[in-house]
Parts: C-alpha cells; sequence; structure tokens
C-alpha cells in the first residue's frame, strides 16, 4: 500500500473538506493531524507521500510551537521531494519557512473575490484552462510575500500574490479545500473582528453574500481543485 499523505489542521472548523473527498475518491490514504485538539505533529516526512497544511486564524508570525513544527516539516517534504500544499494559513507557512515575510495584506480579502492568473505556462498548469480571471474563496487578513526561487501563479488588485509554485510545490492564499458545509459554516461567523471588515472594506462579504450564487461558484471551485490537486500529487504533470 502507498504511504500516506500528511494532512496538518490548525483549528476546529477548519478540516480537510474537499480535499478529504478528493482523496478519498481517489483511493489515496491520508493521516489528519489537529494541534487544535492536542495532536503533536510527526517530526519527519518520513512515512508519508505528500504534506498538505490548511488554514487557521491564527496569525502565521504567531510564537506557537505547532505552527513552527509545520515550517519544519514543509522544509524536511521539500527537501526529500515530498510535494507540499498549503491552504490560506499553510500557503503562509509554506512562504515563512522559506524566508519570506508574512505581513498585514494590503486589503483583507473574505468570501468570494476574484483573482487573475499569471501570463505563466505553469499557472495553466496548475488551474487548468479558462478565463485569467477566477473567483476563489478568501478568508484572510494577512498575506505572503514571495520567496527567492518562487514562480508567482496569480493575483489580485488586493493581494498582489495570491499563489506561488516551486518545482512539485504550491502555496494559495485562498481555501481552494472548501465545500459547502464548511463554506455554510463559515458564512454564518458573527465574529466581531470579521463583522467589522464587512463596514470597512469592499473585499471581504456578508455571510449572505457568500451564499449567493453559491452553486455555479462552488462547482467551478471544485473544478479548478480537482486539478490541482492531481497536479500537487503527481496524477497530471
Amino acid at each position: 500500500m502507498s504511504a500516506p499523505v500528511l494532512v496538518l489542521q490548525h483549528m476546529f472548523g477548519d478540516g480537510p473538506a474537499y480535499l478529504g473527498q478528493w482523496l478519498a475518491r481517489h483511493g489515496i490514504a491520508f493521516e489528519l493531524r489537529s494541534s487544535a485538539a492536542g495532536e503533536a505533529f510527526p517530526r519527519s516526512i518520513d512515512g508519508y507521500r505528500a504534506l498538505a497544511v490548511l488554514g487557521g486564524d491564527m496569525s502565521a508570525n504567531d510564537p506557537l510551537d505547532s505552527l513552527r513544527d509545520a515550517e519544519r516539516l514543509i522544509l524536511d517534504a521539500m527537501a526529500k521531494d515530498r510535494p507540499v500544499i498549503g491552504h490560506c494559513l499553510g500557503g503562509q507557512l509554506m512562504a515563512r519557512a522559506l524566508g519570506a515575510a508574512v505581513v498585514e495584506s494590503p486589503r483583507p480579502e473574505i468570501g468570494w473575490q476574484p483573482m487573475t492568473l499569471a501570463d505563466e505556462p505553469q499557472a495553466r498548469a496548475w488551474f487548468g484552462n479558462g478565463p485569467a480571471q477566477r473567483h476563489v474563496f478568501h478568508w484572510h487578513y494577512e498575506a505572503f510575500e514571495l520567496p527567492e526561487g518562487a514562480t508567482p501563479l496569480a493575483s489580485s488588485e488586493a493581494c498582489p500574490h495570491q499563489a506561488f509554485a516551486i518545482g512539485r510545490h504550491l502555496a494559495m492564499q485562498f481555501h481552494i479545500e472548501v465545500d459547502e458545509d464548511k463554506l455554510r459554516r463559515w458564512s454564518a461567523s458573527r465574529d466581531p473582528g470579521f463583522l467589522a471588515a464587512q463596514r470597512e472594506h469592499a473585499t471581504v462579504q456578508s455571510g449572505a453574500a457568500m451564499l449567493a450564487g453559491l452553486e455555479p461558484l462552488l462547482a467551478a471551485h471544485q473544478a479548478m481543485a480537482e486539478q490541482i490537486y492531481a497536479r500537487w500529487l503527481g496524477l497530471i504533470s
């Protein structure tokens, strides 16, 4: 049996969602470790075929042992050529592990926001053919800068760095893993920071706006997720 994928979870309510469904559908075993549940992250990537790092509501710069452990695993996986994928906080941790800064985003992005693919062959390889502008689901107040050697893949007016690749490894500023259940739960948030950001920024949607026209938005999002996850695990080149 092939080695499992290691999935790192940082907070309750931010599980693998569509990523877990995609792995199960393709018969790919995975092991979920949740620091929110008090589970320690492995010390090494040995025994795993790939690494996926999920999001979280903390800053990548917070002095948390679990975040530094995730960064060590990211570097270990990259050094051993085990493909790494980072979702939002996970992408920020990838950038930080590689020496790039994670800073306050020029504008927060929450909900369905547009991004534009770079005029770069790797952008199409990762995100598939179709229009250059895509709508992806965000929830972030901070953003990564680009580490040395990274290929920028997408940008938005609100946040210039939406995704980067280094070889087989992909960091994203958005949540390509959302499914309907996760999205509906998040849209019901009454977090004071989120409610204040709605009043201050056009790039922050209300919960109702997140759910408007959900079916076609989520269908396109998950079609793109299929392409991303297949390339990450080498099922397509």
